[in-house]
């Protein structure tokens, strides 16, 4: 397994190499990653909101070994290629969300290639987001089971969605269903969870090893959820995008618990990993209560989605493994989203091939099996990309940042000690110039090393009736239709 610089939107690591943990290295367990969507540090009651209740994911939080200095990408699609590649996002040509710039590299060998050659079946249900175009697609990435909408939300049709889902968001949507395009009944989270319900029952009466990654687009807006999910926050007078975007947390909260009682009922956590993490921080950081203006709860971090600092890119990590985790332990070390693929290679026992990508991450077997083991400074590289076609290089020092262990230089200029003041408060720059010289110079070989590598720069723009799932929908919706899909029933599932 190669191990290098890695990054954040890029998160940059000094590649250390650490021994494993003893005891979990090829030990196979199933993995289930679900992911959220623009769901931030404060949204959810045991990180210290006190609007919106989530105790099915709070129950899961005081079980689960959780990460407390997790960093992932400011926006969706990096963070989803650093998971994918265990790498740089930049490095995998994804700088952006969309304009052809979230595609990530074809030369990517993705984590569920790495797993299939440990004889794992995969299957992703939710958000993708990482191309469109066929070549591009799960099924060809290494997804044995998929269940996706297009572009980066249900309905972003100009941006690659399924036409039909302009109409009903997030409700009765068309997704591509392995090769056919199908129609679906019902809220699109409760379609996620249960069709990844159904997969995994199936992977369990098959004997098979399996990674089930539930990557919902929930709560990215449009904000909406059902009635039965809104209505306590309309009748406490919250504005309809919070009350939407409350609702559909409490829906996901709901949602999860259901997974985690099926996996007790099928007696599958023994030999299961189970890991909820966010993609960014979020969004709709303010609204209104009863007509007057409110900040919402974000953990007292600063910024949100699309931005460098903390609020952009620190994330909730809990991770469960009953009998072989501990239970309600904290982990402080810096840690990030590039690291998952080289941990589950390592506990599945993957055999890469000699081209595979170099690493950025690290695994984080060591802090699994022992918290306060030796975890080496490292520095993690944030840019939010997101540039004007063309203007790259103009953009080098716009919503950049570097975070190591203690600091967090932000756009060249503003340094922040974290360890003393996470919330971003008092920029202590003029007081260590050394530290600001280092960074500034390991940001700007980070910046050059990675240019190379944006394979997706000045890139067409796509029209909406060219994009390749509006293409696809239309031929087959012409030459056979869109049938009607469900998942199988697992009420009354062994």
């Amino acid at each position: 397994m190669k191990l290098a610089i890695y990054t954040l939107s890029l998160i940059v690591v000094a590649g250390i190499g650490i021994p494993a943990a003893e005891g979990m290295d090829g030990s196979r367990p199933n993995i289930v990653l679900v992911m959220t969507d623009d769901q931030g540090m404060g949204d959810l009651s045991c990180m210290g909101n006190e609007v919106v209740r989530t105790p099915k994911i709070d129950r899961f939080y005081a079980q689960s070994t959780r990460f407390t200095d997790f960093q992932v990408s400011p926006t969706c699609a990096p963070t989803r290629a650093a998971i994918m590649s265990g790498r740089a996002p930049f490095k995998n040509g994804v700088t952006h969300t969309i304009m052809q710039r979230e595609r990530m590299a074809l030369s990517t060998f993705t984590l569920p290639q790495a797993l299939q050659t440990a004889g794992y079946k995969t299957g992703i249900f939710g958000k993708w987001h990482l191309g469109d175009e066929e070549a591009y697609l799960p099924g060809n990435r290494g997804f044995d089971e998929v269940l996706i909408h297009g572009s980066g939300g249900i309905g972003q049709v100009p941006l690659g969605d399924f036409p039909p889902n302009k109409e009903n968001v997030y409700f009765d949507n068309v997704l591509l269903h392995n090769d056919t395009i199908v129609k679906t009944e019902g809220y699109c989270t409760d379609v996620f969870f249960q069709s990844g319900l159904a997969w995994i029952n199936s992977q369990i009466e098959g004997g098979n090893p399996y990674f089930a990654y539930i990557a919902l687009n929930a709560p990215h807006a449009p904000l909406v959820a059902p009635e039965k999910y809104t209505r306590r926050f309309i009748e406490l007078g919250y504005d309809k995008g919070t009350a939407g975007r409350y609702g559909m947390i409490e829906n996901i909260d709901d949602n999860f618990g259901r997974l985690m009682d099926k996996l007790t009922e099928w007696k599958a956590l023994d030999n299961t990993l189970v890991i909820f993490m966010t993609d960014n921080g979020a969004t709709h950081l303010s609204g209104t209560l009863n007509g007057k203006k409110v900040r919402h709860f974000n953990a007292n971090l600063r910024g949100g989605k699309n931005s460098p600092n903390e609020g952009g890119t620190h994330v909730p990590a809990f991770w469960h493994w009953k009998g072989v985790l501990d239970e309600g332990v904290d982990v402080d070390a810096l840690t990030a989203h590039v690291d998952l693929y080289p941990t589950f290679c390592e506990l599945v026992g993957a055999e890469l091939p000699a081209d595979v990508q170099e690493f950025d991450g690290r695994s984080l077997l060591p802090l699994l099996n022992d918290p306060n083991a030796k975890w080496p400074d490292r520095e993690l590289f944030v840019h939010c990309g997101r540039w004007p076609a063309g203007e790259r290089d103009r953009f080098k020092f716009t919503k950049c940042g570097v975070r190591t262990q203690s600091w967090r230089l932000v756009n060249n200029s503003e340094l922040y000690d974290i360890a003393a003041d996470p919330s971003e408060t008092t920029d202590v720059s003029g007081d260590h110039p050394e530290v600001m010289d280092r960074l500034r110079k390991a940001y700007d070989q980070w910046w050059e090393s990675v240019i190379p590598m944006m394979v997706n720069e000045d890139l067409p723009k796509v029209r909406p009736e060219d994009q390749p799932l509006a293409i696809r929908y239309h031929k087959q919706n012409e030459e056979q239709g869109i049938p009607l899909w469900a998942p199988e029933s697992i009420d009354n599932a062994n």
